[in-house]
């Protein structure tokens, strides 16, 4: 069927888009409840994240054992990881083994982008639209689209002239690609830069990273995972997901603090963050209790992290190129194995941006304000339009006129991260207003999905087809999330968490910064006090 030809609609109780984590288990929750569901995934695959991000060095930054379903005891006692943290094809395996079991595959459309959806106010359905002309009506549309879904290449002027390759991070070819001989330009050094730097940089001839901004980074102490660790952690699996479920990230493994930075001596506070810079996680702004809310507390973990930097790299001007400036917690906090070390290579060259500005690009490279750098090849590791990207993609709207996009045009709004007032029956799994990016978000995909899966089942036994967040609750909740963030040093940050990194785009602090448990507990009060902010009626 081709794009703009019409067909005769399906019919379905929901409607789910994606099929990475999220949209795999709802589909699974749903036919629990007895409804029947379709998933539209634009991939040639499903995955979701995992599937579109196969660059070299693409791994999780949250340990395996932690970042796994946990709402099945025998699949999470089943499954075995190989490593500590797990890479990008470990956990796509993981992603097809869950769907296999589950027998998911039967109800998810692959290489289907939806176009559109509108409500219909008088049918009380959802008229899902994709791009090849299929239209889909159902009670329920629920968008598993990811936050960090929607690939951005920033508008380079003359990027069109250039006759080299080009690769986005979020977008890699299937079949991989070779950079043997080459001479390789990689632009960006956030999360997926930090990964495929290192391995770019033993392919190419010369690789070439220009550095719009410096990250902080510290090591992952990546290993095997052996048989008798693994053993000792699924045996008390039970109580670490419950840890998990109520600490403020969503992952048991990470500290808990109990006092200021400054209730202890320079000595004590150095040896704590070695045995954090040891220990290989990303939790360095969790063993303080202020680090994350006072500028010098921060500053304390900050200037640990960059003398650690400073030790790395042999170059002391490289060095000093590649000191953040901004907090560290502010923005995304990566894990590397490698990456500092990568400066010391000959084959090596770093472009500080901020010191000899990009210019454009030309035929055979790319021109700064210092020199011209001729190019076989570029990976963009641009990042995303984060949490709001995806789903403003689609043309949602009710057929009053109110349009999502319309809505969300001075940052997004939600109650609760779940709903939006004024779009009845359309549910958010993991969007902006809940903790999200900010935390393991399987642990905030498992409870999105348990409440919208627990929502309808109450909307069954009122004998209510509509929910609807009030446009009271969600004021309230936009304002609660802006107060709690601007408690913190989060928006100080030129981040993607702020929208910073996309042109135009309104700088809202988009996730909900209060923590994981206490969302948990904030939703879980909505739901026991008869779902208080939403209305639902019937037809």
């Amino acid at each position: 069927m081709s794009a703009g030809t019409s067909a005769a609609p399906r019919h379905a109780d929901a409607v789910v888009v994606g099929a990475g984590f999220a949209g795999l288990y709802m589909l699974h929750r749903l036919r629990r409840l007895g409804m029947s569901a379709q998933v539209f995934e634009a991939g040639s695959e499903i995955g979701g994240t995992w599937f579109w991000n196969r660059y070299p060095g693409a791994r999780c930054d949250i340990e395996s054992l932690e970042y796994s379903y946990s709402f099945d005891d025998e699949l999470q006692q089943s499954w075995h990881w190989s490593e500590r943290y797990a890479s990008q094809p470990e956990i796509l395996r993981y992603i097809h083994h869950v769907a296999e079991r589950f027998d998911l595959r039967r109800d998810i459309r692959l290489n289907t982008r939806v176009a559109s959806a509108v409500f219909d106010d008088a049918t009380g359905r959802w008229t899902v639209r994709t791009d090849a002309g299929e239209v889909m009506t159902a009670r329920f549309c629920i968008m598993a689209t990811g936050c960090l879904s929607a690939a951005k290449v920033p508008a380079f002027p003359g990027l069109e002239r250039f006759g080299g390759a080009t690769y986005h991070t979020g977008l890699w070819p299937e079949g991989g690609v070779d950079f043997t001989g080459q001479r390789v330009g990689v632009i960006g050094t956030g999360s997926s830069g930090i990964q495929v730097i290192p391995m770019v940089a033993k392919q190419a001839a010369r690789l070439f990273v220009f550095q719009r901004t410096p990250h902080f980074s510290l090591p992952a102490r990546n290993r095997p995972l052996g048989p008798d660790e693994e053993r000792e952690t699924k045996a008390r699996y039970a109580g670490m997901r419950k840890v998990a479920r109520e600490s403020a990230s969503g992952v048991a493994g990470y500290p808990v603090p109990t006092h200021s930075a400054f209730a202890v001596d320079a000595s004590e506070r150095k040896a704590a963050y070695e045995r954090h810079w040891n220990d290989g996680r990303t939790a360095i702004g969790r063993v303080y209790t202020d680090l994350l809310t006072d500028g010098a507390a921060n500053e304390t973990a900050a200037d640990f992290v960059r003398d650690k930097i400073r030790a790395m790299v042999r170059d002391p001007d490289v060095a000093e190129s590649l000191l953040p400036r901004h907090y560290i917690g502010t923005k995304r906090v990566c894990l590397d194995s490698g990456y500092f070390d990568t400066y010391n290579r000959p084959n090596v060259t770093l472009v500080d941006l901020r010191r000899q500005p990009l210019v454009g690009f030309t035929s055979r490279g790319l021109r700064t304000e210092a020199a011209t750098y001729e190019l076989d090849a570029v990976v963009f590791a641009t990042g995303f339009d984060a949490m709001t990207g995806s789903l403003l993609a689609i043309d949602i709207r009710t057929d009053a006129g109110a349009s999502l996009r319309e809505h969300w045009a001075a940052g997004p709004r939600t109650q609760l991260g779940l709903m939006s007032a004024g779009f009845p029956n359309l549910f958010f799994i993991t969007g902006p207003g809940s903790p999200s990016v900010l935390s393991n978000v399987i642990v905030c995909i498992e409870q999105h999905v348990d409440w919208i899966a627990d929502c309808l089942t109450e909307l069954k036994r009122r004998h209510h087809t509509r929910i609807e967040a009030t446009r009271a609750a969600e004021d309230d909740w936009v304002e609660h999330v802006n107060e709690v963030a601007n408690r913190t040093l989060f928006p100080i940050a030129n981040s993607w968490y702020m929208g910073a990194n996309v042109p135009g785009k309104p700088r809202v602090f988009m996730p909900y910064v209060g923590g994981v448990g206490a969302y948990r507990n904030i939703c879980d009060a909505v739901a026991v006090d008869g779902y208080r902010g939403f209305e639902s009626c019937g037809d």
